[in-house]
């Protein structure tokens, strides 16, 4: 069936939209890209559901370094997992709430968020509110409330396990036998870019750890304070914390620097290190500013591909490699 013509006469992307995956003659770049694009949205709500752990698993995802792609990661990932059947809620830690931005859920001054579970003490599901654009994907977000969190909990006594019992206490969290189908499959926490109070309470509520590094040098020398600092809080804190998943982001297959770093890093931390690195990608930094994620916002660009991946190799992987 031949497509539509627009005023001007010719065929536009819009057109070549309208006929819903249906082309005659998808010669011309923009036809082929146009289809691409159909054929990729349509896919990701057909995909097969993944198998659903047995119990929560929680993530913190951290680096004090910024500019790793760490909050790119955090929602693109969560929306991935949500993508392939499982049930996600992210909590937003960052003062600067990009999260929350990403996955276009409201985080002005006054909305109900991160900083009333940590420091009042509200409990943690009357500050989720769900994900418009991908079902499966609920948020508790950050406002900038939260950057004065850290001086308000000095004096609070055990301040660093605020957050893991405001996980805990959530009806949704837990095993399959305790909480049925209904429980969140899993919970991604993305941190701030530093070490402080906020990150600490990260590291005593996760179970599992998730490093984005960029595959640049100057990624790798932040790195060993980071598993310091895990270590540290593994001996006092959070025995059961395991840094199971390391993501190479911003890769760039062109240049020696970011195979040799991706290698470097793959040798020392073995089977830790996804098999998916994300490739550097306009449309993965384009899709905040439109209130998406990258899954949602071009489902067919690399950069999606290679996140949708990467949260398949989350889900099958289990918690100790």
């Amino acid at each position: 069936m031949p497509a539509p013509l627009s005023a001007f006469g010719v065929r536009t992307a819009g057109d070549v939209a309208s006929l819903g995956g249906q082309f005659d003659d998808p010669a011309t770049p923009l036809a082929r890209a146009a289809q691409h694009s159909i054929l990729a949205r349509q896919e990701a709500h057909a995909r097969p559901a993944l198998q659903r752990p047995s119990t929560t698993r929680i993530f913190v995802v951290a680096n004090q370094k910024g500019g790793v792609g760490k909050t790119t990661s955090t929602v693109n990932v969560a929306a991935g997992l949500a993508q392939l059947g499982q049930r996600v809620l992210v909590i937003d830690l960052d003062p600067q709430g990009n999260a929350s931005t990403a996955l276009a859920v409201e985080h002005r001054r006054g909305v109900p968020s991160t900083y009333d579970a940590l420091v009042d003490g509200v409990p943690l599901a009357d500050v989720v509110a769900p994900c418009p654009d991908v079902p499966g994907l609920w948020v508790v977000p950050a406002t900038i409330d939260l950057a004065g969190a850290e001086i308000e909990l000095v004096s609070v006594v055990a301040r660093e396990g605020r957050l893991k019992r405001s996980i805990d206490g959530h009806p949704l969290v837990g095993s399959a036998e305790a909480v049925g189908d209904d429980r969140f499959d899993f919970v991604l926490i993305d941190c701030p870019p530093s070490l402080g109070l906020l990150t600490l309470n990260a590291l005593v509520a996760g179970d599992e750890m998730m490093i984005p590094i960029q595959a640049e040098y100057y990624a790798l020398e932040g790195l060993g304070q980071l598993l310091e600092t895990v270590d540290m809080v593994r001996a006092h804190l959070n025995p059961d914390l395991a840094v199971s998943t390391i993501l190479v982001t911003m890769f760039d297959a062109r240049t020696r620097l970011a195979a040799g770093v991706a290698e470097e890093v793959r040798e020392h931390f073995g089977d830790q290190v996804l098999k998916t690195s994300i490739p550097r990608s306009v449309r993965v930094s384009e899709a905040p500013s439109y209130g998406q994620t990258v899954m949602t916002y071009d489902p067919g660009s690399p950069g999606a591909l290679s996140y949708l991946e990467a949260a398949r190799e989350i889900a099958i992987k289990g918690v100790r490699a």
